[in-house]
């Protein structure tokens, strides 16, 4: 059962899948994402002829995706890019269509409940100039933010032409998720999901270290609203040795303004952690006011019921627990108030 009592959840991690979209093989070429529909609630997502993931109408079903948040006590959900869709790969132009085609979809799909499903775009990032143009495009369009993916081929967010990009986002007040994508493979990594267990939070990981360390967060104007998935990754573990590292081979890592610590409050994570211990030590990491409830729907590797780890937790006195469960999420997305009616 629901506790009411924690009013106002808003999740911040969902993603979505239009039910169908024109042919793409002209900008992602032969690998391009195509759905396979199998009936009206389920079908298969295809990357050219190999299959992707099987998906569910609530990728797509706005009424599915109410029913599932009112049942979970969600009375708001940022509803964001598959990853696989991102196009990163490919030139600028045809990165920027494909980015087109799906923020123009994502309207489509939160346009029965614009006051609870909130739409954050796509841009084709390998193009700082035509990511711009496509996120001003989108935030015209009705797109209250966007996700970006963790590291554009070898190039992570300290990269010139990212943090291009998110000063933009800082200057027009546009919130920015962080996804890992395009994780490492290898024969090892191709047991038990272990890329998603284990490459996955290392990428996250990767790509707070590239923004404290490649100096990003020293060049970005602080007014940039950035949240990391997946609780950081295995960022809030490993912060002490980072930081020892900083002091101890300065020669080497110190390569930012100031050590690590220094930056916590310049960035969010999501709490899609599953454990009321990994949790407590990510609250100790960044502070209470740094994290936000993410549950990762509707994918199996989600949280349901959304938010229950931070719902169940022992150690968060009442004002953490709502600071996490919409406070900060509402600050993070411009937000005033609750849904009327929910």
């Amino acid at each position: 059962m629901i506790d009411r009592a924690i009013d106002r959840v808003i999740d911040i991690h969902t993603h979505y899948v239009p039910r169908g979209w024109p042919d793409l093989s002209a900008e992602a070429g032969p690998d391009a994402p195509w759905l396979r529909i199998e009936s009206e609630s389920d079908a298969m997502i295809m990357m050219g002829a190999n299959e992707f993931r099987r998906i569910k109408a609530d990728c797509w079903d706005a009424q599915t995706r109410l029913r599932d948040m009112d049942a979970d006590g969600v009375q708001r959900q940022v509803v964001s890019p598959t990853p696989a869709f991102f196009t990163y790969g490919r030139g600028g132009p045809e990165a920027a269509k494909v980015s087109r085609i799906f923020n123009d979809l994502a309207l489509e799909i939160v346009a029965p409940a614009p006051d609870r499903l909130i739409p954050f775009c796509q841009v084709p990032l390998q193009d700082p100039d035509a990511a711009c143009r496509e996120l001003e495009r989108s935030v015209a369009n009705g797109h209250r933010g966007v996700e970006i993916g963790n590291h554009v081929g070898d190039l992570d967010l300290d990269s010139e032409g990212v943090v291009t990009f998110l000063q933009h986002c800082a200057s027009l007040d546009v919130p920015v998720f962080v996804h890992p994508w395009d994780m490492a493979t290898s024969p090892r990594l191709d047991r038990w999901m272990a890329q998603w267990l284990t490459a996955m939070p290392a990428e996250t990981h990767l790509s707070i270290l590239a923004m404290i360390l490649g100096g990003a967060f020293d060049r970005i104007d602080e007014r940039l609203k950035i949240c990391f998935a997946h609780g950081g990754g295995s960022f809030a573990f490993w912060l002490g040795r980072m930081e020892n590292a900083w002091h101890g081979r300065n020669d080497i890592i110190g390569t930012s303004e100031f050590p690590p610590s220094h930056y916590l409050d310049r960035f969010y994570v999501d709490s899609v952690v599953f454990d009321d211990r990994a949790l407590r030590l990510l609250v100790d990491t960044v502070g209470a006011d740094r994290v936000m409830v993410g549950s990762d729907y509707p994918y199996p590797l989600g949280e349901r019921p959304v938010g229950e780890v931070v719902r169940k937790s022992h150690f968060l006195d009442e004002a953490d627990r709502r600071l996490i469960t919409h406070g900060n999420a509402e600050r993070f997305l411009g937000l005033s108030g609750p849904v009327q009616g929910v």
